[in-house]
């Protein structure tokens, strides 16, 4: 059972309470908004069994994790967390739980930092953790953190694992990783080429690839590309050798449509690549602009409609599209 279903489905059969628990446990670790989390159901329980054992079970799919020591929330997520816990468990009366008030006193003094780790939860069991920067924008980019439209192209790969297996994979703006490295661990690619043109942002990939081991197996083999839109040429993009080529959240600038629309009109005459670009429209304007440089290239697009599985906590609340693109 995925997340949005579970939601929708919380009832009061032990199958529930354990999807309960799970959404917790997801949640936490992806640092998702505190209000998103089914506290309505967490203190109908405390009020009926007065007993603090829900609590311990949740904490100890949360801050008391292994995943939580080895790659933890920020400071002060985990310090809003808790605090919202004890305020639940305060109200309802039921008996008072030291690993709860412990957990807090750990993180009350413990020191702020511009970064931070967010996991990702594989269908699989496995983790995606990314170290993140806490600021939505930082040192000029906002390619430090993970966007909406990675995280439903992850869903859609994870859905189509057919579509990269035994295939070269060349991602533009990769970010910190999180589709990339999804792909991966689930759908074994032959190659996968991540792609970013910010010193910054690179050097974070990098250290995301080595902390879920991607740099220390053989299959699939990886590369690191610098790679500015502006300027790469029709012989760099023939040499990537690229049988797929993804893209996600990388129209949100109007200043950056026209060297986008360059790269990928050289990809379509150069390579007979299968084009996927994964965009959040917040600004339908911008889009708009995207998809009529498009057309004066010469590129059609087809929009993906199908459903797909939401494996992800993530806000969903603005439009998100998937396109394929081709002559």
């Amino acid at each position: 059972m995925n997340v949005t279903q579970t939601t929708q489905t919380s009832g009061q059969s032990k199958l529930q309470k354990d999807d309960i628990l799970r959404i917790f446990h997801v949640s936490y670790f992806a640092m998702s908004r505190l209000a998103s989390f089914p506290w309505t159901f967490l203190e109908e329980e405390l009020h009926s069994s007065k007993s603090s054992e829900f609590i311990l079970d949740i904490l100890k799919q949360t801050c008391l994790h292994s995943l939580s020591r080895k790659f933890p929330p920020s400071v002060r997520y985990r310090r809003l967390f808790l605090s919202e816990f004890i305020k639940r468990q305060e109200a309802t009366n039921c008996e008072p739980l030291d690993e709860l008030y412990d957990a807090l006193a750990e993180v009350v003094g413990a020191k702020e930092t511009t970064e931070c780790y967010k996991s990702y939860l594989l269908p699989c069991g496995d983790a995606v953790s990314l170290l993140e920067n806490v600021a939505v924008i930082s040192e000029g980019t906002t390619g430090l953190v993970t966007w909406e439209a990675a995280l439903y192209l992850a869903e859609w790969a994870l859905d189509h694992q057919q579509v990269f297996t035994d295939r070269t994979v060349l991602e533009l703006g990769s970010g910190v990783g999180l589709t990339g490295i999804t792909i991966c661990r689930s759908s074994r690619p032959k190659k996968f080429v991540f792609s970013d043109c910010h010193s910054t942002v690179l050097q974070k990939l990098r250290d995301n690839l080595e902390l879920n081991g991607l740099t220390r197996q053989r299959s699939p083999a990886i590369s690191v590309e610098e790679l500015d839109w502006r300027t790469v040429t029709d012989e760099h993009i023939k040499h990537l050798d690229a049988d797929v080529v993804i893209a996600a959240d990388v129209v949100y600038d109007p200043d950056i449509v026209e060297s986008l629309v360059k790269i990928l009109s050289s990809i379509l005459k150069v390579l007979s690549s299968e084009v996927l670009i994964c965009s959040t429209i917040r600004n339908p304007e911008t889009y708009r602009v995207f998809k009529q440089q498009l057309e004066k290239a010469g590129i059609r697009h087809h929009v993906i409609t199908e459903p797909i599985t939401h494996t992800f906590p993530y806000s969903r609340v603005s439009s998100i599209e998937i396109i394929q693109l081709y002559r």
